[in-house]
């Protein structure tokens, strides 16, 4: 079975512990901390970066090699930080009720590499978040601060060694952006019971995400609450985890089946004890996993169309299994261009015997719903080029912008 083990501290743990009663305490590897790294000047240069239009700010750093400054074989975790006043005293926390005299954000997904494109959403957000602007009080341009921290983590995510690379700064013609509530915070499946089985990152087809669940409540501001997914599990084994790139938060089996842990570096593989349908749940504010057989009935479908005003309402476009290593499929997908005001409906390509239809409700990367069947036309409110996901057990749809 695949597991994911992290080995930071281990190592760390093993260098310190290399001494000798003998005389070659020289030759043994010393811990030494690096102070600093090398953010490299962005590619943008002095040039003034429009927010509404750039798709994101590239950023690369010279890495600790991997922490050879540490002189032991440690791979580094490294977190973006930004800030519009350079000076990265205090970071904003977005669950307290009051940042006053907050003058930094580290966003929150962390990388393992020194390449990282930053989106704009999550720049125009922490600039509004850190800045407070009104509508009609946006400056014209805003100077934008970047560091990178560097830590090392072992099993428990607990971090140590933290260092800090030099500041680097971009010029920005700001724009306003209204903060609404959080998203609700999605979970993503991976593993051999999921996708194309290879446990790799790509979305939909090997890294999967859950789905919301209806008439569920999520924190304001943290986006925390209940998710859930419904499909047909082998035994082959799958985990969860918060970011598609990314193992830093996950959750895996403990001892046996039912047990799960999250974040533990040692966790197995969540491995169901006899195929078939089963839902799981996700509680992300109370950390509450679980995993048991789905009892209502369920029809496989061998197909599933996603048909509209589009496309004359025709079959011209099939959607895709999104689990094709296992024997069942009960989410599909395809890649689609919408305009506004395109009514749209999922159906079994045959005698409209199955079709799903409904509203949608706004994500900040796109929309949600929950389709019933003979369900009102979907309505796209907003032109552009979409992934569509859709679950025919649950009749959940994500149609996310790309």
């Amino acid at each position: 079975m695949k597991k994911i083990f992290f080995y930071a501290m281990t190592l760390l743990v093993g260098t310190i512990a290399m001494t000798s009663c003998e005389d070659d305490n020289d030759s043994n590897p010393t811990l030494m901390q690096p102070n600093t790294f090398v953010l490299n000047t962005p590619v943008v240069g002095t040039s003034l970066v429009d927010m509404a239009t750039t798709a994101s700010i590239n950023l690369t750093w010279s890495q600790p090699t991997p922490y050879t400054d540490f002189n032991a074989p440690v791979i580094p975790t490294y977190y973006i930080q930004m800030s519009t006043s350079g000076t990265f005293e205090k970071a904003f926390d977005d669950t307290a009720d009051d940042n006053t005299g907050a003058d930094y954000i580290q966003l929150a997904e962390s990388h393992s590499v020194g390449n990282v494109d930053i989106l704009k959403d999550d720049i125009n957000k922490s600039m509004q978040k850190l800045n407070g602007w009104a509508a009609d009080a946006v400056p014209e341009t805003q100077m934008l601060y970047f560091r990178i921290k560097a830590v090392v983590r072992d099993a428990s995510f607990t971090e140590y060694y933290p260092i800090y690379s030099n500041i680097v700064s971009v010029n920005t013609k700001p724009i306003y952006v209204e903060l609404l509530n959080a998203d609700p915070e999605i979970w993503y499946l991976i593993g051999a019971d999921i996708g194309d089985g290879s446990w790799g990152g790509n979305v939909p087809s090997q890294t999967f995400p859950m789905q919301l669940v209806d008439g569920a409540e999520y924190d304001a501001k943290t986006g925390q609450g209940e998710i859930q997914w419904v499909g047909y599990l082998e035994g082959n084994g799958f985990k969860l985890k918060q970011y598609p790139d990314s193992w830093d938060y996950q959750w895996g089996q403990g001892a046996s089946f039912g047990t799960f842990v999250k974040n533990d570096g040692g966790s197995g593989n969540i491995t169901v004890p006899a195929a078939g349908i089963y839902q799981v749940t996700l509680n992300t504010g109370s950390d509450v996993l679980t995993v048991e057989e789905y009892t209502e009935s369920v029809t496989t479908l061998t197909d599933m169309y996603f048909t509209g005003s589009f496309c004359g309402w025709d079959n011209s476009n099939p959607m895709q299994a999104v689990h094709t290593a296992a024997t069942q499929n009960h989410d599909w997908y395809i890649e689609v261009d919408l305009q506004a005001n395109d009514e749209v409906k999922f159906y079994d390509g045959a005698d409209w015997t199955y079709n799903r239809g409904g509203s949608l409700i706004n994500l900040t990367d796109g929309y949600y719903g929950f389709g019933t069947q003979n369900g009102p036309n979907i309505v796209i409110p907003e032109t552009g080029s979409y992934l569509v996901i859709f679950n025919d057990i649950t009749g959940y749809y994500r149609f996310i912008k790309q």
